[in-house]
């Protein structure tokens, strides 16, 4: 789509609508655009600028009303060519920086405390991926007994991220084979990225001592849990059905159940998620409607952004009714995905 496809006077007209729409949910006329914004034309003048934008694709005509709404055609246009990134509030912006300067390092924890937030603010569905953790680089290993057969191993990541992993150990083992094994083990995997780890484990560790041989075996037969993506079987977190139901279009009980689906059915979101992250870096993405591949998000906009964490990375997002309010919502993704990187990448700024 190209911006000179509308004249002034059309894309002006086009973002009246869109705004007005967005803040009351009800069809827009050309009565509500002249008395609400100085656009200097009269009603007759907008309703034909209003007409040929409905008969360009950029409005639609519901057959119950005198008013216009937008197609998804029309919110294109407006997110790549008429919308004004809003800034946030400051008192906005506080919330935000108050949960990341709060010292969460476990990574349950930051993602939970992130959905939880992202939703809140932005009043949508959040979702937020968990980090891929193939790059990312380990800083410290620490193994701490539980019992004569069961070990904690901590994982520190280069970010300030920790992942916790209790194992089993058939035989009896003494803390000094734990405090062995650990020096070993850091001296030997500091640095390394997961993927190397997994890759040459068995190579690094294989002239270890008699004692520490029991340890070793089950980091052996664990390598693929230890030095994995965190949280396999829930790649990402959605919250805020609350939220999102408190739109008006969701007064249809029919709608309603589609968001149910929308959460029950991780698989789309997933996929949707994986389809953003294919966007240039550091760049928000925006799918609207028909441009979702699935048929279940026909009826709703996706915006999202990659964070990065110490090699590592992930999304953050927020899926919704078209109807939304796309300045800010963009405004809140791409703050969070930058506070996210930056106090996680680093921590010592906080």
């Amino acid at each position: 789509m190209h911006k000179d496809e509308l004249n002034e006077r059309e894309k002006n007209i086009l973002r009246y609508v869109i705004q007005q729409f967005i803040l009351t949910a009800s069809p827009v006329g050309s009565r509500n655009i002249t008395k609400r914004y100085d656009v200097g034309l009269s009603p007759a003048t907008v309703r034909n600028i209003m007409s040929d934008l409905e008969d360009s694709g950029f409005i639609n005509h519901p057959h119950t009303s005198a008013g216009r709404i937008p197609t998804d055609k029309g919110y294109r246009f407006y997110v790549d060519s008429l919308m004004d990134i809003k800034s946030l509030k400051s008192s906005e912006k506080g919330i935000i920086n108050k949960t990341f300067e709060t010292n969460i390092i476990e990574t349950d924890d930051l993602i939970q405390a992130t959905t939880n937030l992202l939703s809140s603010i932005t009043k949508q569905l959040a979702c937020v991926s968990y980090p891929k953790l193939d790059s990312a680089v380990l800083e410290k290993l620490q193994i701490v007994g539980l019992s004569s057969t069961r070990i904690l191993v901590v994982v520190s990541i280069k970010s300030g991220l920790v992942k916790t992993i209790t194992l089993e150990i058939k035989s009896d083992i003494k803390p000094v084979q734990i405090s062995s094994v650990q020096r070993l083990l850091n001296e030997r995997l500091n640095g390394l990225t997961f993927s190397e780890i997994r890759s040459s484990f068995k190579e690094r560790l294989k002239d270890v001592h008699e004692d520490q041989k029991p340890i070793i075996r089950i980091f052996i037969d664990s390598i693929d849990k230890i030095f994995n993506d965190i949280n396999q079987n829930e790649k990402i977190l959605i919250t805020g059905a609350k939220n999102v139901i408190k739109q008006p279009e969701f007064e249809d009980p029919q709608r309603f159940q589609s968001v149910i689906e929308l959460i029950e059915d991780k698989e789309i979101i997933i996929h949707i998620l994986e389809k953003s992250e294919e966007t240039e870096q550091d760049k928000v993405f925006i799918s609207i409607g028909s441009e979702n591949e699935h048929r279940e998000l026909t009826d709703y906009s996706f915006i999202s952004k990659e964070y990065t964490i110490g090699g590592a990375s992930g999304t953050l997002g927020i899926i919704g009714p078209k109807r939304m309010e796309y300045s800010k919502v963009v405004a809140i993704v791409d703050y969070m995905a930058k506070m996210l990187s930056e106090m996680l990448t680093n921590p010592n700024s906080k």
